[in-house]
């Protein structure tokens, strides 16, 4: 090995640059702030990259040494996937549709065939599409109502500025129309000429909906709805019965939504409820009856309906209930279904238009995840649905309606074996400091002492009204099979105990998320399924500031730290109105440019401005150089502060996906490989390696 091949014997130090700003009389200095290219997203500035790529030499040079850990985690996780795996085939009008993998493939074939019988079709072929990309995404995809043309968008390098184009399914030729920068799904007409989509802004903002006509240049693609606000967002969706198109636009707390005929798009669009401040809904149409949840009488949602003469003017079908929180509703011909949790856990009912009474599909453990799989007809007579467990792999079934089979049509398979007898699960209830029962998923295996001599991982998310689901994962075995507990804590910030569970999570409430996730590792300890330093944790993007809070307030519970894309630098984010989130957000976490209370909420749990002369925990950080959600410099900035500051010589490690974004690589095995150096580290740190 030559000297330029040595790995680096001592970790990069950042250098400090002056800088400071003031907001609502207060003066923050951020020495790092260098760290941000003002070039971006164009990253050219030569000290940025020498330091990025320094710390990537940094990391390689650490792990290194761990290698055959990691290739012997990759080999697990690779071997527990089916590598010839496909979907299973659904009905869609005059075709059937489903998806593949080819053995050694990292992305999927797209084919079809004739209902009526016929040769299978390949309709797109994604391994072809990323020949050549260090990074591929599909995103939306959506076929003509005539079967004729595919609309698929694709993003070659993470930034999530996807390109569409459209492929005509009969003759194979892709048309000669290239829509650049969409950032939405693609809805058709009913014609099947006409394609509505939208732009992303130069904000990576999406304050569009545009119609695109086949045949026609793109420039003179029509805007048939324009967002002023620049904290809304605009999405565009279609009916169930496919008569409508729906507009919607809004923020984290306000919706609206606007209706246009699927036929005749250029038509007047119809304002289905003007929108009011801390109003949410969601519409649908049956037969001329508009069905719209909403959460304008209480957080849970309730379901109402109108007709599309008076739409803003709402009959309650099913009201609210403080312990079912309704999550969704799907509109078929004859029936609709309702989903939502009750207490937290998954529920599905059936219900008829008549009596609007529900019929529940039992489910048999005590902790799942469940819902709605894949069903595009209007008119069916089975409903296809997804399950899993911590302990039971991915299922799909149909469950008929005549009879109330639930008919297993898939069971994902694990080519190395799996036996569910090995591990066992709970749901717990663990008391936070100010009285609240936490929900917290735990998986282990059967034989794990509860002495507090294993080690425990903890993941947690907690925000944006996400919940953390009970599922299961081919990739933590690895972790169960050499003696751990995998726990997940469904801390407040996220919607998993209703909307409430959100609300009490979020702005002036946010720290209730940091102190939930510690108190659930504290009460883990207390219940022995761990002890303080062998608990690893990880989480990314908003839990990844999770991650940044915790080590600062509790740094020895921790045994080793994985913070994914982290949000740490809060408060200069939420300050930059110019980044593609940043209006966005404001309802989230609070504006701090207008509101100096929200400035000083943010400013006291921000884990950039927070970090201290401290012992902190071993600490693996990613980060994707083109993600326009958490941009790059927020965790190279906190490493950086981080090395200068902290008091121990436990190890700290930057990865910068120089070629990807907020979901670090792409492609099934690259995306293991990811997963297996996360684990490698986790069990270097615990002292677990083997």
């Amino acid at each position: 090995m030559t000297d330029q091949m040595q790995p680096p014997l001592s970790p990069p130090i950042a250098e400090r640059r002056a800088h400071s700003f003031a907001h609502h009389g207060i003066t923050v200095d951020d020495p790092y702030a260098w760290l941000r290219d003002p070039g971006y997203p164009d990253v050219k500035d030569k000290d940025v990259l020498a330091y990025l790529e320094a710390e990537n030499a940094w990391f390689e040079g650490a792990m290194a040494p761990h290698k055959p850990l990691l290739d012997t985690l990759f080999h697990e996780m690779k071997g527990r996937i089916k590598e010839d795996d496909q979907s299973v085939p659904q009905k869609d009008g005059d075709y059937i549709y489903w998806r593949a993998f080819e053995t050694g493939a990292q992305y999927r074939k797209w084919y079809r065939k004739p209902a009526a019988g016929g040769d299978d079709q390949l309709i797109l072929d994604e391994p072809a599409l990323a020949q050549g990309h260090d990074y591929f995404r599909l995103g939306a995809m959506s076929v003509s109502p005539d079967g004729r043309y595919l609309a698929y968008a694709i993003d070659t390098n993470g930034s999530e500025r996807f390109e569409a184009r459209i492929k005509d399914l009969f003759s194979g030729e892709i048309l000669p129309e290239v829509i650049p920068d969409t950032l939405s799904s693609l809805v058709w007409t009913s014609d099947s000429k006409g394609l509505l989509y939208g732009l992303a802004n130069e904000n990576w903002r999406t304050d569009n909906a545009r119609l695109h006509w086949l045949g026609q240049d793109v420039a003179s693609d029509v805007e048939l709805f324009h967002e002023d606000d620049e904290g809304f967002r605009v999405s565009i969706g279609l009916t169930s019965s496919e008569k409508w198109i729906v507009i919607a636009t809004g923020d984290h707390v306000t919706s609206e939504a606007w209706l246009v005929p699927a036929d005749n798009p250029t038509a007047t669009p119809l304002l289905v409820a003007a929108r009011q401040a801390g109003r949410e809904y969601d519409v649908d149409e049956h037969e001329g009856t508009l069905y719209i949840k909403t959460n304008d009488t209480h957080p849970n949602f309730r379901l109402v309906k109108a007709t599309l003469g008076a739409p803003d003017q709402w009959e309650e079908v099913i009201g609210a209930d403080a312990h079912f929180y309704l999550t969704d509703f799907t509109l078929f011909k004859t029936f609709y279904v309702t989903e939502g949790r009750q207490d937290g856990l998954d529920q599905i009912e059936l219900r008829d238009y008549a009596t609007h009474s529900a019929k529940r599909i039992p489910f048999p453990e005590a902790s799942y995840s469940a819902s709605l799989d894949d069903n595009p007809e209007y008119e069916v007579t089975k409903l296809r649905i997804g399950y899993e467990s911590m302990v039971t792999p991915d299922t799909i079934y149909d469950y008929h309606l005549e009879t109330g089979e639930l008919e297993i049509l898939k069971v994902q398979e694990i080519p190395s074996g799996y036996d569910a007898s090995l591990y066992a699960t709970e749901r717990l209830m663990i008391a936070a400091r100010d009285g609240t029962q936490i929900p917290v998923s735990i998986v282990y295996p059967a034989d794990f002492p509860r002495d507090g001599s294993a080690p425990l991982h903890l993941y947690g998310y907690g925000a944006y009204g996400l919940a953390m689901e009970p599922g299961f994962s081919t990739s933590r075995l690895s972790l169960l099979d050499r003696g751990f507990a995998f726990a997940i804590a469904h801390i407040r910030g996220g919607d998993d105990m209703g909307q409430q569970w959100y609300l009490d999570g979020k702005l002036d409430k946010r720290t209730n998320t940091f102190t939930d996730f510690v108190d659930v590792a504290k009460g883990l300890i207390d219940l022995g399924y761990s002890t303080r330093g062998r608990i690893s944790i990880s989480g990314g993007s908003a839990g990844g500031e999770l991650m940044g809070a915790v080590i600062n307030s509790d740094p020895d519970l921790w045994g080793a730290v994985v913070a994914h894309v982290p949000f740490v630098d809060v408060l200069n984010t939420m300050l930059d109105e110019t980044l593609p989130l940043t209006p966005g957000e404001w309802p989230e976490w609070g504006n701090p440019i207008e509101d100096e209370d929200a400035f000083r909420t943010i400013q006291s749990y921000d884990p950039y401005t927070h970090v201290s002369a401290q012992a902190y925990p071993p600490l693996m950080v990613t980060a994707g150089l083109n993600d326009p959600r958490v941009t790059y410099w927020e965790p190279a900035k906190w490493v950086a502060k981080l090395r200068a500051t902290k008091t121990d010589s436990n190890i700290l490690l930057l990865k910068t996906n120089m070629g990807a974004g907020h979901g670090g690589k792409s492609g099934r095995f690259e995306s293991l490989h990811e997963t297996a150096e996360e684990f490698a580290f986790i069990l270097w740190q615990l002292g677990v390696e083997g």
